[in-house]
Order: C-alpha cells, then sequence, then structure tokens
C-alpha cells in the first residue's frame, strides 16, 4: 500500500463530459461506504468539451474530456503521457478507477505497458472500471484481430447510446425530472440494442473478439472490478473489456450507462472494491 501505513490511494478518471467534482459525486454513494484508510483523488482531463446529459444544470464546473475522437492511437498516446505525468509527480496510487472514457484510457495504458514494457510492473496495481470499453483503435495498433462485427457492434453501440443520451438531455431541461431514477425510462427502452444479456457468451466469440487466439502479453494480470448495467447500450463493449481481464470482479447493476445510487447496488460496489483492495494487499 502507499502513503500511510494501511492507506489505499485510488486515482479517479471522470467519462467525457463531467469533471472531477462530478466523477466525486457520482461515486459518493458508494464509496462513503468504504473503510476510512481508502483515500480517492479525482482529476480534470485536459479538454474542455460539451456537458453530458444534464450535468451543466447540476453542476457549474467546467466539462472535461480525456481526448478528441477519433481515439486514434496518437491521440491514446497523448492522454496516456498525461496519465504518466500525473502519477510520476503524484502517486504512487494502488488503484485507478475510471468511468466510460477514463476507463478507455486506463483499459488502452494497461494493453500498450503490457506490450512495450514486459517485466516492468505498473504504476498502480488494481483497476477499477465502470461502464468501461477499450478503443478499437488501440487494438488493431497492438495486432488484435478486430473483426467486421466487433466494428458493428462498437458503431452501433455509439449511435444507440447517443439516442438515449438526446433523450436525458430532453428530461433534463425540466428540472423537475432530474433526480435519482429520472433517466429509468430511457434505459428500459431497448430498442436498438445488440445484445440480450441472457445471451450465454462463447470465449471465441465475445461480440467478434476470439479471446482464445488473444495474445498473452495482451491478457491484463492485475485485479480488476468491472461494473455495468445491462441496458447500456455499451454492454458489449463491456464485456469485451472484461475478458481482457484474468483475476476480476464483476457488477452487473442492471441499469444503464450510468452508476445507480440505489443502496444495494452501493453495497456491491462497495464490497467490490474492498475485495480489490484485499487483493491488492495479498499480491
Amino acid at each position: 500500500m502507499s502513503g500511510a501505513p494501511n492507506e489505499i490511494k485510488v486515482l479517479g478518471l471522470h467519462g467525457k463530459g463531467t469533471s472531477a467534482q462530478i466523477f466525486k459525486s457520482q461515486t459518493a454513494a458508494f464509496r462513503h461506504r468504504l473503510p476510512e484508510q481508502f483515500n480517492f483523488t479525482f482529476i480534470d482531463a485536459p479538454h474542455i468539451c460539451d456537458p453530458a446529459p444534464a450535468t451543466d444544470i447540476l453542476f457549474t464546473s467546467n466539462h472535461y474530456g480525456w481526448y478528441h475522437m477519433p481515439a486514434t492511437p496518437e491521440v491514446l498516446r497523448s492522454a496516456h503521457a498525461i496519465l504518466d505525468a500525473y502519477l510520476a509527480e503524484h502517486g504512487p496510487f494502488d488503484i485507478v478507477m475510471g468511468f466510460s472514457q477514463g476507463c478507455a484510457v486506463i483499459s488502452s495504458y494497461i494493453l500498450y505497458h503490457q506490450r512495450e514494457k514486459p517485466g516492468v510492473e505498473l504504476p498502480f496495481k488494481g483497476a477499477v472500471f465502470i461502464c468501461g470499453s477499450v478503443p478499437l483503435p488501440a487494438l488493431r495498433d497492438l495486432g488484435v484481430n478486430v473483426t467486421k462485427r466487433t466494428e458493428e457492434v462498437h458503431q452501433t453501440s455509439i449511435e444507440q447510446l447517443g439516442k438515449r443520451t438526446t433523450e436525458l438531455l430532453k428530461l433534463a431541461q425540466n428540472l423537475k425530472n432530474v433526480g435519482p431514477g429520472a433517466g429509468t425510462k430511457v434505459w428500459d427502452d431497448k430498442t436498438g440494442l445488440v445484445h440480450d444479456p441472457e445471451e450465454k457468451l462463447r470465449t471465441s466469440d465475445v461480440y467478434g473478439l476470439d479471446f482464445t487466439k488473444m495474445a498473452e502479453d495482451l491478457l491484463v494480470q492485475i485485479p480488476t472490478v468491472h461494473i455495468y448495467g445491462a441496458k447500456d447500450p455499451r454492454w458489449p463493449c463491456n464485456r469485451h473489456l472484461e475478458y481482457f481481464c484474468m483475476k476480476k470482479k464483476v457488477f452487473d447493476h442492471g441499469g444503464g450507462h450510468e452508476i445507480p445510487r440505489f443502496t444495494a447496488v452501493s453495497d456491491k460496489i462497495a464490497e467490490m472494491v474492498v475485495w480489490l483492495a484485499n487483493e491488492i494487499k495479498s499480491g
């Protein structure tokens, strides 16, 4: 562990169109259930961008992204360099935790590190992925066979998430619609989803990716926690990231592209984060 005895330092990377302040608020419900030795740091991404739905109504901070689209390998490496610089100056951290685009930075960082720096330990010991995925340009750059089906699933999921965030924005324009559970009906709409959460996946075909043929140096060895919702259009891409990770705990909260604050969900997430810390300590 880093810092004071038994302290567990966690670095949080927010999603696109939000901020450190917003991610801190999004995670408050489960963080408050953690033991006091957990010490969270949240940082703003470098690029100002349009706000995620409703965030500009609820928060007065600027809104940021870790990179501009498209997520080319060069753009991702620029985000990695920013993460490296922060870790070097303010680390070490035991755990990195991301939401959505923050996860894309973390996951691609890990894969490039494992490929390009074999035998060199990562500058953190575990990761928490919330609504996380791996950018396909990074996978192609690393020699992964990204099939046409994988491309189609990725593109359709992006489009469907966009449609739902548009609906959330319409809801948010009326303040009485902003609050816990306000977006439930939006996520309940299964129109256009490319996945069936009840479908049993085969390791040889996880939405087009064949993990039986995946290069061993791209399989993530540090312990990880994966939190996602079955109603999230990006669910198939969450599963891609999950399958890259060897030592993991997974929780499907049944919702959308969000962090629900229901008591049962918060309790479960906190339990998994404690598991991760124990894995790091025992390792």
